[in-house]
């Protein structure tokens, strides 16, 4: 019989270096470095004031780490990374194994607010002093971000005081109903549900009122009136892709030498026209006369045009017609109605289809799509 070399299952203690599981090389390397001896935190340790009495602190700079590994790798949840710090090598070595919890995590993600610019500052100050900056092309666009908000809590002033007159005819005629069949015996089993209905129309329609009284209307650059939220008045209605969303619009440009985030911001508008100046405006300290602006037909405007011609700023500003001027788009229409190649593709050897044919796999699937169908993907 075969004899294999013994296999151990059961708890080991091995000894383990926390500070050379970071490796260099590594953006946790770099991380790790960048915090500890570039960064000016000062900011973040004026918050605490336990140096003679209190309870401990976690240090802000081993937290600052903890979140920009987790958002590096996709981690976003503070329950995730709190299972990460206690479960991952690489987070249990950035922290020096401090294990903070989920609630100390979001609450520190949730006090940024007011230091990350500076810190955001600090780090473009670091690529550029590493030359990773190239100053060549900034290219601007920007994401569609839903909000923890909901769409019917939306509207004008006058929509939204409509909104709570119907709440509230809603709560009346729940309570008529409710009244003429308490008189006959009737439904008594339904009698907390339908209370709890009126007081939850009530409560929301008092709520809509009471924003109303304390938020003025949002007026856009041309003074019209904006769309507000009451459960988030920043941000917006916005039409994406999948949908209308509420939500807000992030924004971003980015040197194209080693994308570099050179300028970022969030906006409660589904405009993008209104953030191009902006954006370059927040570049300007990393643009020369000869760096090159690029976005797309979302950023083009007369208006912007104009400041980019009166400024000198080189810039490619995509417009709406583009594509119609452009011989390579001459044919895109053709591919439209064709189905998707791979909508039908089988696996390698499955049976052929009942009707004694095979699958529509024919040269679709293996044919390259042609440059007109790419490009206007």
């Amino acid at each position: 019989m075969a004899r294999y070399k013994p296999q151990e299952c059961n708890s080991l203690l091995l000894p383990v270096v926390l500070s050379e599981q970071i490796i260099p090389g590594s953006f946790a390397f770099a991380l790790n470095y960048l915090v500890d001896h570039e960064l000016d935190l000062a900011p973040l340790d004026a918050r605490f004031k336990n140096d003679e009495t209190g309870a401990s602190a976690y240090d802000p700079r081993v937290m600052l780490k903890i979140v920009l590994l987790a958002y590096s790798q996709g981690l976003i949840s503070s329950r995730v990374i709190e299972r990460a710090c206690v479960r991952n090598i690489q987070f249990i070595a950035i922290s020096g194994d401090s294990q903070p919890s989920h609630a100390h995590i979001a609450k520190f993600v949730a006090s940024l607010s007011e230091q990350i610019k500076p810190l955001f500052s600090q780090v473009l100050m670091t690529c550029d002093a590493q030359g990773l900056i190239g100053r060549e092309m900034f290219a601007i666009d920007g994401v569609k971000l839903p909000s923890n908000a909901s769409k019917e809590r939306s509207g004008t002033h006058e929509e939204l005081r409509h909104r709570a007159d119907r709440l509230d005819k809603a709560a009346d005629k729940i309570l008529t109903l409710h009244q003429a069949q308490d008189k006959q015996g009737h439904d008594e089993d339904l009698a907390p549900q339908r209370q709890a209905r009126i007081d939850a129309l009530r409560k929301e329609a008092a709520r809509t009122r009471e924003f109303l009284a304390s938020n003025a209307p949002r007026l856009n650059r041309k003074g019209q009136e904006l769309k507000t939220n009451v459960t988030d008045p920043d941000s917006a209605k916005m039409a994406t892709s999948k949908g209308v969303i509420q939500g807000y619009a992030a924004q971003a440009a980015v040197d194209s030498a080693n994308q570099i985030i050179i300028a970022a911001d969030v906006i409660g508008s589904g405009s993008e026209q209104a953030m191009l100046v902006p954006m370059i405006e927040q570049a300007d300290p990393y643009r020369t006369n000869n760096t090159l602006v690029t976005a797309d037909a979302g950023y083009h405007s007369d208006a912007n045009v104009q400041h980019l011609l009166e400024h000198n700023i080189p810039a490619l500003i995509a417009d709406n017609q583009m594509r119609s001027r452009d011989e390579r788009f001459e044919n895109q229409g053709k591919y439209k109605d064709k189905p998707d190649p791979l909508s039908e593709k089988t696996a390698t050897g499955q049976a052929k289809s009942s009707s004694g044919s095979s699958p529509k796999t024919s040269t679709l699937t293996t044919t390259t799509p042609p440059p007109a169908r790419r490009a206007s993907a």
